[in-house]
């Protein structure tokens, strides 16, 4: 979280039993130390707590890279003292971040001439990724506006209600209206018809998701792209696309080449990926690509001289390693096309293995399509006396961490369970999910039902009185709304008690 909080108030200190070997004294847990403890009891005390945490190769909620090859390793742990910032002293590391943006610009089909560079920075993830391609399309809207003499007061972007909170994020912080096409029962991403509709003089960019996180769905650029086209005809306007590819964007041209939905498309003029997912490097590092120079306004870079050299930059912070760049260079150089695609296939068939073991099991609705982003988001047939939370929390007995979560406005009162399929999770996990499932089931079938029994003893309570019975979905929406503060309250008394 970015603002913190204390996890316990029964104790202010530390305790570590075989940091004793070393200092007796416990620390403050909350002030820093007046004296030093050696090193080996610091290493201790910090690696007997961090015991508590989740294992990551275990953690099917995050699309983040948990694993690479030791030699990837080695070469960021060399690294790891460089501040990628200083291009001047670190001039390869710059031209190791200018291939990947490169090698990138043309797998996302930028149109470059033969000794054309590609327009294009490397970033901590998408989410400053996205920050940087919306600032671009704003200053770029606002230049055009003043230049008509019209109001650039009232700037707003259209995207589905299923984006990252990101897109909220940048509307938030950077005063953008956000207009969300809201989803429908079945329909889980953005209606390229309803955004379209949605489109006005102010709007600065359209943001379709290649990859939703709620269920891996692509989302249809190619038919946004089209009615967008007919729509600037007729209205003079000229609003672009902004593709946020961060989970799919190293995924469709390895398992889906025929999909149009990068450069191709005439009014693509930015895309984002996450490095740090399917881009196979670990956490903090992101990449956005441009069309052309001129879709990039030369007002939002910044050019510094005070570490040596000119130099131009584009972020939204300063600072930061060159490790993950380098890790990137790595993949990049190491698999090649043949490697991501074997790496994309392998995750795609496992994630086949495990959508039919859920639906071998008769008790699941799978929410995924097998077209997108390697992942299985299911959904219970029947959850009247048991519900996708409680599946989640007993999962983690098993050391398994699966979400379970609802939907965004319109279709809230659908609760789903979603597990992502990386490169590290093979297909012998799948098959052994699918039997902790199982047991999983097996052991609720033999439990009382507990919030649903409440709710119809209260309903039929109700009922006696004279009042008006809840609608399915009502009822539906009040049980998930308890299981979200029945999980969150236990998170809270675990931090307690740790």
């Amino acid at each position: 979280m970015v603002l913190s909080k204390t996890a316990s108030q029964t104790d202010v200190s530390v305790h570590s039993t075989f940091a004793s070997r070393y200092v007796r004294n416990s620390l403050p847990r909350f002030k820093m130390p007046e004296e030093s403890i050696p090193k080996e009891a610091a290493y201790q005390i910090i690696n007997d707590e961090l015991m508590l945490d989740g294992n990551p190769r275990l953690n099917l909620a995050s699309f983040v890279t948990t694993w690479m090859e030791p030699e990837c390793d080695k070469l960021i742990m060399d690294a790891i003292n460089k501040n990628y910032v200083d291009m001047d002293e670190y001039p390869v590391t710059t031209e190791l971040q200018n291939r990947c943006v490169n090698m990138i610009a043309h797998l996302f089909n930028a149109p470059l001439g033969d000794s054309e560079t590609a327009v294009g920075v490397g970033t901590v993830g998408s989410s400053e990724a996205i920050m940087l391609a919306g600032l671009a399309f704003k200053r770029k809207w606002q230049n055009k506006r003043k230049a008509e003499g019209k109001p650039y007061d009232k700037p707003n972007i259209v995207t589905g209600a299923n984006v990252q909170v990101c897109w909220e994020k940048f509307a938030r912080y950077f005063e953008v209206e956000l207009k969300e096409v809201k989803l429908r029962e079945g329909y889980y991403v953005m209606d390229p018809a309803k955004a379209v509709e949605m489109v006005d003089e102010n709007t600065i960019c359209v943001a379709a998701i290649l990859g939703s996180t709620l269920n891996g769905e692509f989302e249809d650029v190619k038919l946004l792209n089209d009615l967008l086209v007919e729509k600037n005809k007729e209205t003079g306007w000229d609003t672009p696309i902004h593709v946020d590819a961060a989970s799919g964007g190293f995924i469709a041209p390895f398992l889906y080449p025929e999909l149009e939905w990068d450069f191709r498309l005439p009014l693509v003029k930015s895309i984002n990926v996450s490095g740090h997912k399917y881009g196979l490097v670990y956490a903090g590092i992101g990449w956005v690509i441009w069309r052309n120079k001129e879709d990039l306004p030369e007002e939002l870079i910044f050019h510094i001289n005070y570490l040596g050299a000119d130099q131009p930059t584009f972020t939204l912070n300063f600072s930061k390693g060159s490790s993950q760049v380098i890790a990137q260079y790595y993949q990049l150089i190491r698999l090649g096309y043949e490697g991501y695609r074997n790496v994309m296939e392998n995750c795609h068939e496992n994630a086949m293995v495990l959508k039919r073991g859920l639906e071998k099991t008769g008790r699941f609705n799978i929410v995924s399509k097998d077209e997108g982003v390697p992942l299985v988001a299911f959904s219970l047939k029947d959850n009247k006396r048991h519900n996708e939370f409680e599946i989640a929390e007993m999962l983690r007995r098993f050391g398994w961490i699966v979400p379970a979560y609802t939907m965004p406005a319109d279709t809230q009162h659908i609760t789903v369970l979603r597990v992502v399929i990386r490169e590290d999770f093979s297909r012998t996990l799948a098959e052994r999910l699918v039997m902790d499932i199982e047991k999983v089931l097996h052991e609720l079938d033999t439990l009382p039902a507990r919030v649903n029994a409440k709710l119809a003893m209260a309903e039929e309570e109700h009922g006696k009185n004279g009042t008006v019975k809840k609608t399915a979905i009502e009822t539906q929406r009040e049980i998930t709304t308890y299981w979200k503060k029945y999980v969150s309250d236990m998170k809270t008394n675990k931090k307690k008690i740790c």
